[in-house]
């Protein structure tokens, strides 16, 4: 494994740097002494070094920013990651042809990456395998995002044999700063304002809910072992039901609120257990702490309760 010594001063192009994985990631790379170079739209904030200027869905914009980027190693982010967004279309133009024009881009880029890592994700396995899923489980898409992102693994496979590309599939993770649309904010939110009532889906439905801390920590890691073009399940292989965490955030706090199960937030025929198999991950990276979900819950409702 590369060293820290060896990994400062490497220029690392991270899309998406502004969202919410974003942020760490970029925190994650500059702390290892990266020279990290955001790539995003005009005006958009880091904490990167430098900052360039495109949109994925311009491929001209995009050769440009790439080279002058000059970088060694790539993490790509930047996607529509909300399954409940209006416009079905955006998912294949930025998540699928969004990761086309990049990758062409690089592939022209005078300064070859030595490392390419592509953020799909879990939602390709969809709900029909239950239990400990693998990255040999056959992907069900079942909704656009996860179909845009089946569908951009495909297309990274044209570039296998003229980038070092590396696919993650990251399970549920969540962390301070992720919006509260998303399920494990949500229920930290109502806690935080000690709201009286909060609605939920299916509430003992097992998943592996990560933290965003070693999530980035693992990007990281990954970028630093020879791509394979391998894909690699990023999970905890724990389960944890909605119950469970609402019991967690109650304990915490000691506000105790009423779980109403909305029809509308259930999904039929949904498997009981759908948890993932971190096996790959660890043989690449070795070990990798990941802090328990109580210990993510005590940090995300202290920083709402602040």
């Amino acid at each position: 494994m590369v060293s820290r010594s060896e990994l400062a001063g490497k220029r690392v192009l991270v899309t998406g740097a502004s969202g919410f994985t974003g942020r760490y990631m970029v925190a994650e790379l500059r702390a290892q002494g990266c020279h990290v170079v955001a790539l995003g739209g005009a005006g958009s904030h880091t904490d990167a070094n430098e900052h360039v200027a495109a949109d994925l869905r311009d491929p001209a914009a995009l050769v440009g920013a790439v080279e002058s980027a000059h970088a060694d190693m790539v993490i790509h982010l930047a996607a529509l990651a909300f399954v409940g967004h209006g416009r079905v279309d955006d998912f294949y133009s930025v998540n699928l042809l969004g990761t086309r024009n990049l990758l062409s881009a690089l592939e022209q880029a005078e300064v070859q990456p030595e490392h390419v890592l592509l953020a799909s994700s879990a939602n390709v396995y969809g709900n029909t395998s239950s239990g400990l899923l693998d990255e040999n489980t056959v992907p069900s898409p079942a909704n656009d995002y996860a179909v845009s992102k089946l569908a951009m693994e495909h297309v990274a496979g044209l570039w296998r044999d003229r980038l070092p590309i590396t696919i993650t599939r990251p399970f549920n993770y969540t962390g301070v700063g992720q919006a509260e649309q998303f399920l494990v904010p949500k229920i930290v939110s109502h806690f935080a304002r000690c709201e009286p009532v909060l609605e939920l889906g299916n509430l003992d439905v097992s998943r592996d809910f990560g933290d965003v801390r070693a999530v980035v920590s693992a990007y990281r890691r990954l970028l630093q072992v020879p791509a394979t073009g391998e894909v690699v399940n990023v999970c905890t292989g724990k389960g944890h039901t909605l119950t469970q965490i609402v019991e967690m955030c109650a304990s915490q706090t000691g506000h105790h609120l009423e779980v109403r199960v909305n029809p509308a937030f259930v999904r039929p025929n949904e498997v009981r257990v759908l948890l993932g198999n971190n096996e790959r991950l660890l043989e690449l990276i070795g070990e990798w702490e990941v802090p328990p979900l109580e210990r993510t819950l005590a940090w995300m409702l202290d920083a709402a309760t602040r």
